[in-house]
């Protein structure tokens, strides 16, 4: 059980290191060539320059000056909670923030695929990486609720004599 906690942190620090990357592109000059433009489908320079790459995004009509924070930047500030958590044994609050986390690279999947039409590669890894920490920590949440059980079995039995 102890090892799920490592493990969740480990991709924590695996999804920071992504989502940086992400960052990195999103203020490099959109003119450069990024260096995960790697075919006609895959130029994350596209999509983290895209009004998408910014929460709120871009509008067409408002005024400048307006705060946007960068997707990737968000994404940073997530993966650094769940390893927090994780590292303090929290798996519930990390199977939160893991869910919420999954839910927004989903969204964001859908707007590559559909929206875009182009895709991020780093996005997609930070997809999977979430991925795994969702699963992780359901099989963490899982076994600790186990364990809780039979040793809640084994308290009851002892009384019952």
């Amino acid at each position: 059980m102890e090892c799920m906690k490592y493990l969740i942190a480990i991709l924590a620090v695996a999804g920071i290191v992504v989502s940086s990357m992400a960052l990195h592109i999103h203020f490099m000059d959109p003119n450069a060539a990024p260096p995960c433009a790697v075919g006609p489908g895959f130029d994350c320079g596209i999509v983290n320059h895209g009004k998408y790459s910014v929460f709120p995004p871009l509008m067409f009509d408002e005024p400048p000056g307006k705060l946007h924070i960068p997707v990737a930047a968000i994404g940073i500030a997530g993966y650094a909670l769940i390893g927090i958590f994780a590292l303090m044994g929290r798996i519930r609050i990390v199977l939160e923030f893991a869910r919420v986390g999954f839910f927004c690279a989903a969204f964001l999947s859908f707007i590559e695929a559909y929206v875009i039409e182009t895709w991020c590669i780093y996005c997609l890894w930070s997809q999977a990486i979430m991925t795994a920490i969702l699963l992780t920590s359901v099989v963490a949440v899982v076994l600790r609720r186990r364990r809780r059980a039979a040793s809640m079995v084994a308290v009851l039995s002892e009384h019952v004599d």
